[in-house]
């Protein structure tokens, strides 16, 4: 972390106010690293009449196939009761599953025992969702996918959909552009807090415009790949991992050898891999052997979750490639960010004097937002 000393940091839920509690699935079955599976998981599903049905759904208190919900803003998934559906499944879409893990998700409220709407009506092209960890590891995660990992809290850095009204405290890119000489984006306030968070997510603020540069330009680096919606990152030529021998159709263990720099997948090989990819954790637990464990790990059978690849698929492969240079990067840029400073510090105090903090109560509530008709229950035009 940054070497920062001074005590009177603003807290990140200060500085980004308005927050949302992380999406609670309640069931596995409609999220699986491939979309294909949540296709002919859904077709079981339907294909199942009356108690069998209600089996395979796994119900909860919130959640049984009779249960009535509108649509997930922005989808066009029905309404009906479970108990009743039919046809094809839902498109899946593309979520943040856990740390660094990027898998597919049938978009459906009914099989969702909590959504959390609002941040499905600002998810789209321009926003940049912000996940509290817990230490060890990064204090702060970023996705340009809906996250619907088991974390902290989340905070869309934008409060409305098209990249408006940025979830900062109000005055705050004034107060910083006063001392800055130059008004920040609300991007570059976000880089800044992704490079300088503390483990406690309090986030020192400078009026120096030289270390302020510098922090962003760390920061929009991390940003840049953890979000991996723009150019793909590389190694150095020399550096990239490859299959070195090939991967079993079904690999069931993952071990890391650190002389040879080599991730082993049974006796499948992949090199180089450098030790800060490997070592690299988040809240505790290492990010590679998470990844591998949610593609690997035995279903109960005869659930949903049981229908999965009869093998290892090559897009599998492909994205472990990407996830251990994204990690060796992110590794790589340890050394600036623990250099970054925070001199002449903007305190509390002073944001508190400047009449930045206390941010109104409005200000921790999402916005009015509604675009179009959302689909309620049954059908019905759903009134927010």
């Amino acid at each position: 972390m940054p070497s920062v000393t001074h005590d009177d940091a603003p807290p990140l839920a200060d500085l980004m106010p308005w927050s949302v509690a992380p999406p609670r699935l309640g069931r596995g079955w409609p999220a699986a690293p491939d979309a294909a599976s949540l296709k002919a998981r859904w077709d079981a599903l339907v294909k199942a009449e009356g108690p069998h049905r209600e089996t395979l759904f796994q119900p909860t208190r919130a959640r049984t196939p009779h249960t009535a919900v509108g649509q997930l803003p922005g989808q066009s998934t029905g309404t009906g009761r479970l108990a009743r559906a039919s046809g094809p499944c839902p498109p899946p879409v593309r979520v943040l599953h856990g740390p660094f893990d990027e898998q597919w998700l049938i978009p459906d409220h009914r099989l969702i025992d909590a959504a959390r709407p609002e941040l499905w009506r600002v998810a789209d092209g321009h926003q940049v969702f912000v996940v509290e960890s817990q230490a060890p590891g990064p204090p702060l995660l970023a996705t340009s996918l809906l996250p619907v990992l088991r974390a902290g809290r989340i905070r869309p850095l934008y409060r409305r959909p098209g990249g408006t009204e940025p979830n900062l405290a109000p005055g705050l890119l004034e107060h910083l552009g006063a001392r800055l000489g130059a008004r920040p984006t609300p991007m570059d306030v976000l880089a800044w807090c992704t490079a300088m968070a503390r483990p406690g997510l309090t986030v020192p603020l400078t009026g120096d415009a030289d270390a302020w540069a510098r922090g962003v330009a760390v920061g929009r680096r991390m940003l840049w790949l953890m979000r991996r919606d723009g150019e793909r990152p590389k190694l150095p030529g020399g550096r990239r991992p490859y299959v070195r021998a090939p991967l079993p159709p079904r690999p069931l263990t993952l071990r890391y050898d650190r002389d040879e720099e080599a991730l082993f997948l049974d006796e499948g090989r992949i090199s180089p891999v450098p030790p800060g990819a490997w070592d690299f954790e988040v809240a505790g637990a290492r990010v590679l052997e998470q990844w591998f464990t949610a593609r690997t790990a035995q279903p109960e059978p005869g659930t949903l979750a049981a229908i999965r690849p009869a093998a290892w698929p090559q897009t599998w492969t492909s994205e472990l490639l990407e996830l251990i240079t994204v990690l060796a990067l992110l590794a790589e840029l340890r050394p600036q960010q623990e250099a970054l400073t925070a001199p002449d510090p903007i305190t509390t105090a002073e944001l508190e004097k400047a009449g930045v903090l206390p941010v109104p109560d409005v200000s921790r509530r999402p916005a009015s937002v509604l675009d179009g008709p959302e689909e309620g229950p049954e059908g019905q035009l759903a009134l927010l």
